[in-house]
C-alpha cells in the first residue's frame, strides 16, 4: 500500500514525498491527471494527496474537483486530502463538501501535514458508527467507560470538552464523537488553536472579506463556515489568549460569525468539541481561562486516561501498531521477547499512546532478531533509569547528548505546560523542529 500524490509541480511533490515517506512508507508521485485512474485501478493506494489546479493560469480548481469526484466514485472509502494555495480556501471548502477528508494549504507546515495524513490513514479503519467497532483501543475499565460515555453523548448536540495529556488520543475521541453523532455524514474539521497567532486568529476562525487587511486579496471563509453542518474540533483551546477567548465566546453565544471586513454576521451551525492538555485545576484560573467560556465548552467533560494508568492495554495497543507497521513497511510480523513485554509495560510513557506508536514503528524498522527486544523500542535506557541513576550518583551526571536533549525537551514542555509553540520558543526551535525532536524521543 502507498500514499499517492498527484501534483503537476515536481518540486512540491518531491518535497511532500521526502517528508511523508520517512514516516508513512512508500509514496508514489503523479504529475498528469489522466494517470490517476490507472493508479487507482492498481488497488494499492491507501491515501490520495490531490492538487486542485493543473492548467496554467487557472485557480478555480474545477479540474481538481472533478478528479476528486472521480477518485471517490472509484474508491468511496479512499481518504483524499486536497492541497490548495493560501488564497484558495473557498475551493478547499467546496472539496470538503464533495467528500475530501481534509485540506492543507501551500506552503504547508510539516507537522500539520503529517498530522493530517496520520488522521486520514487512521480513518481507513472502521470508525465508531452504529454497528462498527470503536477506533479507541483498550479494554481497561477507564477505556470501556470512556467509550460508553461517547456513545451516550455523541447523538446529542451538547458541547464536549476533552481533557488529557499530550499523545493520549484526544483527537481520536473527538472523531469518535463525530462518527457516532447525527452529523457523521458531514464535515469533521480540526483546528489547532495553539498554532494560530493573535493576528491570524479571527481570519482563520471567522474568515475575511477581500481588502479587509493588507494581504486579503480574496474573500476567505473561516473554519466555522467550513465545518457548517458538521463538527468543529478546537484543539489546544486553553492556548488561546484571553482576547481570543472573548471572541470565541461571542460566536458560541450568538451562533454567528462576522468575517473581518464584513458588515453583517453569518449564522453558523456546528457541533463544538474542544480539547486541552492543561491541568484541569488550571482551567478554573480566571487569569488563564475565562470562566464563562469554560461553561460554554464543558457541558460534557470527557477525560482520556494516560497510558500509565491503563498499563493492561499496552500489549493490545503494541500488537495493533506492530501489525500495522509491519504491513506498511513490508516487514515480517514478530512477537516481543518476555523482557521486551516487561519493559513496555514498566515504562511510564510520558508521551502516552503517541509515544508507544512511535516506539513500535521504530522497533519494526530497526529490529533484526527473531523477536523484538526492549532496545528495538528504544526502551533500554528508560527501563533502567532508576538503576542507572543510582549507579551514576557517585560517578557524576551522565554526559549523553541524547539524554541531555530529552531532558531539555521535557523541561521546556513542562514549563510551557504542553504548549508546543511556547516550548519551541523556550528552546529556540521552530514548531516543526520541536515536533521532529519529540518524535525522535517518543514524547
Amino acid at each position: 500500500m502507498a500514499i499517492l500524490i498527484l501534483d503537476d509541480d515536481p518540486d512540491v511533490a518531491l518535497a511532500a514525498r521526502l517528508l511523508l515517506q520517512r514516516r508513512f512508507g512508500p509514496v508514489r508521485l503523479l504529475q498528469q491527471p489522466e494517470d490517476l485512474a490507472p493508479a487507482l485501478d492498481s488497488g494499492d493506494v491507501e491515501l490520495l494527496l490531490l492538487d486542485m489546479n493543473f492548467l496554467p493560469g487557472r485557480t478555480d480548481g474545477a479540474q481538481g474537483l472533478e478528479l476528486l469526484q472521480r477518485a471517490l466514485a472509484h474508491s468511496p472509502e479512499l481518504p483524499v486530502i486536497v492541497m490548495t494555495a493560501y488564497a484558495e480556501v473557498n475551493l478547499a471548502v467546496a472539496a470538503l463538501k464533495a467528500g475530501a477528508f481534509d485540506f492543507v494549504t501551500k506552503p504547508w507546515d510539516n507537522a500539520k501535514l503529517c498530522a493530517t495524513v496520520a488522521a486520514a490513514l487512521a480513518r481507513r479503519a472502521p470508525q465508531g458508527g452504529a454497528g462498527q467497532p470503536s477506533t479507541l483501543l483498550g479494554e481497561a475499565p477507564a477505556m470501556r467507560e470512556l467509550r460508553a460515555l461517547i456513545q451516550s453523548v455523541a447523538p446529542t448536540e451538547a458541547n464536549v470538552l476533552v481533557l488529557g495529556e499530550m499523545g493520549s488520543g484526544k483527537e481520536l475521541v473527538a472523531r469518535e464523537i463525530h462518527a457516532w453523532s447525527k452529523r457523521s455524514g458531514e464535515t469533521f474539521l480540526a483546528v489547532d488553536l495553539g498554532a494560530l497567532s493573535e493576528t491570524t486568529l479571527e481570519s482563520e476562525l471567522f474568515g475575511h472579506k477581500r481588502g479587509s487587511f493588507t494581504d486579503a486579496r480574496q474573500e476567505r471563509p473561516g473554519r466555522f463556515q467550513a465545518a457548517a453542518g458538521g463538527t468543529l474540533f478546537l484543539d489546544e483551546v486553553a492556548n488561546l489568549p484571553l482576547a481570543g477567548q472573548a471572541k470565541l465566546l461571542t460566536v458560541l453565544e450568538r451562533r454567528e460569525v462576522t468575517p473581518l471586513g464584513a458588515d453583517r454576521a453569518l449564522p453558523v451551525d456546528v457541533r463544538i468539541v474542544s480539547a486541552t492538555n492543561l491541568d484541569e485545576a488550571a482551567l478554573f484560573d480566571p487569569q488563564r481561562f475565562r470562566p464563562d467560556l469554560l461553561y460554554r465548552l464543558n457541558t460534557i467533560v470527557l477525560r482520556v486516561p494516560p497510558l500509565r494508568e491503563r498499563r493492561e492495554d499496552i500489549p493490545l495497543l503494541a500488537r495493533h501498531y506492530l501489525a500495522a507497521y509491519a504491513q506498511q513497511y513490508g516487514k515480517p510480523l514478530r512477537d516481543c521477547s518476555a523482557a521486551a513485554w516487561q519493559a513496555l509495560q514498566a515504562n511510564d510513557w510520558p508521551g502516552n499512546v503517541r509515544a508507544l506508536r512511535h516506539a513500535c514503528e521504530r522497533a519494526v524498522i530497526l529490529g533484526q532478531g527473531a523477536q523484538l527486544e526492549a532496545a528495538d523500542f528504544g526502551l533500554s535506557a528508560a527501563t533502567m533509569l532508576a538503576p542507572a541513576a543510582a549507579a551514576t550518583s557517585s560517578a557524576g551526571p551522565s554526559l549523553s547528548l541524547h539524554e541531555r536533549e530529552r531532558e531539555a525537551l521535557d523541561e521546556a514542555l513542562r514549563q510551557a505546560e504542553g504548549n508546543i509553540s511556547q516550548a519551541a520558543r523556550l528552546l529556540g526551535l521552530s514548531r516543526a523542529a520541536l515536533y521532529r525532536r519529540m518524535e525522535k524521543h517518543g514524547l
